[in-house]
């Protein structure tokens, strides 16, 4: 029939289509074949590797010691999110995570809008990680083998400075490119081998974050927290813009808690072990990026993490003298790295597959190979692009940027709560007996501490960052309107 413009934009799928009607959870495209363990280690390992083993580089000199504090109030924003995400991800567990959620309440153009901030988010997230594990193999190579990867061969073609974009014709990064084709391959043999192989390098990676922590505390200095804060002119809270501009460039490695949600029509038993993963990676992760902030931060004064590449394994071989330390520790990221790359690409492959299913973008994205159950069309596209970003760029924009997409994506699910629950209630459905997690406090407080501090990070972000989201942003509207609306599932209702 007929739709006015308004209706097809805020068109909404049943929640049944969502993932929880007894023929989606028996679909015979995507394999269930995902435990809780599993689960929970898919969100620690795109998590813990990003935040930690990086960003430390570009957190530190804009907050000083109080990065401690950046920490925790990413964490606590991100901990506001995930109670939502466990709330909606009961009722609508399905791959696409926020996209899913936002077309389930908010509607279709909206859930178009999340769906680009999602592709954005883990896009640049597999990239500038990627990007990063070059620099832990080569320190890796040079503490073992003496020998370093050539220059040419490990930077990029486009760098970004404070200045202006710098070109490098004749350079290439290749390292990540190689980790790209790595992922790649064991994503397309199917997402049971691909979840095993992560919980493995997961572990190997919480096992050199302690190692690292017990070596670091042998040269702990109080006095590196001194001054703790770094205050500007004028500022009515000392410190609070560099807090804040800090935990906008952390928040990025939060990405792991939606990266849960994709996994929606893969995961086993999904209503339970889908919250349960988001919250219990909620707190591994934490707990993990306070021990080893406060381990850095305490091993190694403020000022020399600016710029410094394998921060972690520099700041081991400053403090025992020796080259060992930093050897163990490279070896652990070059591995637990390749988790989190792999994790991201995973992630964007199943949200371009909940996409496609629903006609939004091109059919190809929606193939899945009979024999592995894995989008095998769709992983070779995303892999390419990923690949070719991370050997061409710097990532000195990407971690904003990803914070940026992310953020967005978050207010969007926040949003979808209480909508939810409206409809619920205008259906005349007892949500008392639905039985599964529910938001705390009712369905407006906690989403709406949540849409705030998502607020507040995004607006201490770069003013670069916004330009360029906002260019983004517009991309996404032009496709909707040129393809997306006109090919809908959703367009004959």
């Amino acid at each position: 029939m007929n739709q006015s413009l308004v209706q097809k934009l805020t068109r909404t799928k049943p929640v049944e289509a969502g993932g929880t009607s007894a023929e989606s959870l028996h679909s015979t495209g995507l394999s269930r074949s995902i435990g809780l363990f599993s689960l929970t280690m898919i969100g620690v390992g795109a998590t813990i590797g990003t935040g930690i083993f990086f960003t430390m580089v570009e957190a530190v000199p804009k907050a000083g010691p109080s990065v401690i504090l950046s920490f925790l109030l990413a964490a606590l924003t991100a901990g506001l999110t995930a109670l939502c995400y466990a709330e909606l991800s009961f009722r609508i567990p399905a791959a696409g995570s926020a996209y899913s959620f936002a077309y389930a309440t908010v509607g279709e153009f909206m859930a178009f809008i999340v769906a680009f901030c999602l592709l954005l988010e883990y896009g640049l997230a597999a990239s500038a990680t990627a990007i990063g594990w070059s620099d832990y193999l080569n320190n890796f190579l040079t503490n073992a083998f003496g020998w370093q990867i050539p220059e040419a061969l490990r930077s990029p073609m486009i760098v970004s400075t404070p200045t202006g974009t710098v070109w490098n014709p004749g350079h290439i990064n290749l390292p990540p490119m190689f980790l790209v084709v790595l992922c790649c391959i064991l994503l397309v043999r199917g997402a049971k081998e691909s979840a095993v192989a992560n919980a493995v390098m997961v572990l190997i990676k919480l096992a050199i974050l302690i190692f690292f922590v017990i070596i670091a505390l042998q040269g702990f200095d109080a006095n590196n927290f001194h001054p703790f804060v770094k205050p500007l002119e004028g500022e009515p809270i000392p410190g609070l813009h560099g807090i804040a501009a800090a935990a906008g460039t952390v928040f990025f490695s939060f990405i792991g808690l939606d990266t849960i949600a994709t996994a929606g029509e893969e995961v086993r038993n999904p209503k339970r072990n889908v919250p349960v993963g988001i919250l219990a990676a909620l707190v591994i992760v934490t707990v993990f990026y306070l021990l080893v902030a406060v381990a850095a931060m305490g091993a190694q004064p403020a000022h020399m993490f600016e710029g410094q590449a394998a921060g972690l394994s520099v700041i081991l071989q400053n403090v025992t003298g020796h080259a060992w330390p930093a050897l163990v520790l490279s070896a652990g990221a070059v591995i637990s790295v390749f988790s989190v790359t792999l994790v991201t690409i995973y992630g964007q492959t199943r949200i371009l597959y909940a996409i496609a299913k629903d006609g939004l973008v091109p059919k190809a994205f929606q193939s899945v190979n009979q024999k592995t159950h894995a989008p095998v069309v769709n992983t070779l596209i995303v892999s390419a692009v990923v690949g070719v970003v991370a050997g061409l760029v710097d990532s000195t924009f990407l971690w904003d940027m990803v914070s940026m997409g992310t953020l967005t994506a978050f207010i969007i699910v926040s949003i979808a709560v209480p909508v939810l629950r409206s409809k619920d209630r205008k259906a005349g459905i007892a949500i008392a007996k639905k039985g599964g997690f529910r938001v705390p406090f009712g369905p407006y407080f906690v989403p709406a501490l949540s849409i705030a501090a998502c607020a507040y990070l995004m607006i201490n972000l770069s003013h670069a960052t916004k330009v360029i989201f906002t260019v983004w942003m517009v991309v996404a509207v032009i496709t909707y309107f040129f393809y997306g609306i006109h090919n809908s599932r959703l367009r004959k209702v």
